[in-house]
This record gives C-alpha cells, structure tokens and sequence, in this order.
C-alpha cells in the first residue's frame, strides 16, 4: 500500500471513518451513482485520491451545506463559546433579567408592535356541523 494512502487511513481510523470511503479517483468513476447514494448518509463521504494523495472529497449537498453554515458562523462568532459561558453565568445570575426584551427594541428603532392581548390565538372546541354534498 502506497505510504500517503496509508496515512490517511490511519487518519480516517483515528476520527472514526470507515477506510473503504477513500478510492482513487478512477474506481470512484466506476462506481459514481453507487457513492451518490451513500453519501445521502449521515457523516457519509468519500475522499478520493489521485496517484495515492488525497485530491478531492464527495459529500451530499445537504452536508455541504451543514459545513458552510458552520464556517459561516465561526466567521462571524470567533468567541461563540466564550459567548455562551458569559451568557449563561448572566442567565444563572439572574442580570438577564435587566436585559432589554425584543419587544423594547423593537419599539425603540420606530417598528410597530402589534397588541397581542386582542388576539387569541387558541384552539376551537366548537364541532362544526358537516356539510351534504347536492345531488341532482
């Protein structure tokens, strides 16, 4: 066994993969729609290599999409989990409570907030009658 396709088994074995997901790049072609569909699977992919080194990586579209999300997010909240450990402590202090709501703020940029106490979003208990087809 060529010694990179090894160490990315070794690699693969270590995070729990299975080794049959790595293949060169011309097995995989053979083998397309049947990798398609398994990839539909959760935490399902291939790596595919090219003369040994790993040279692309096959996904479904929905884990792509679950991985840019994630980026995205990292992006934009580099200290997420110092984040949440602050707002936790705030939360188990009670100091949330002086935060302000949506409502407020909402209310302070100019939006209008609709009076929740006339609706009633509840629920009917009533039966309705059902009603006869006509026939002719």
């Amino acid at each position: 066994m060529d010694m990179k396709v090894e160490e990315i088994n070794n690699k693969c074995q270590k995070q729990k993969m299975e080794i049959k997901t790595i293949m060169s790049i011309t097995e995989a072609r053979k083998k397309i729609f049947k990798i398609a569909k398994d990839v539909q699977k959760p935490s399902r992919h291939y790596i595919l290599t090219e003369k040994g080194r790993p040279k692309a990586v096959i996904m479904s579209a929905e884990e792509f999409e679950s991985w840019q999300e994630t980026l995205e997010v990292m992006r934009e909240f580099p200290d997420l989990d110092k984040d949440v450990k602050k707002i936790d402590k705030a939360v188990k202090g009670g100091e949330h409570k002086k935060w302000m709501t949506l409502e407020d703020l909402l209310a302070k940029e100019g939006f209008v907030i609709a009076d929740k106490s006339s609706k009633k979003y509840e629920a009917s208990n009533k039966v309705r009658a059902s009603s006869k087809k006509r026939t002719k």
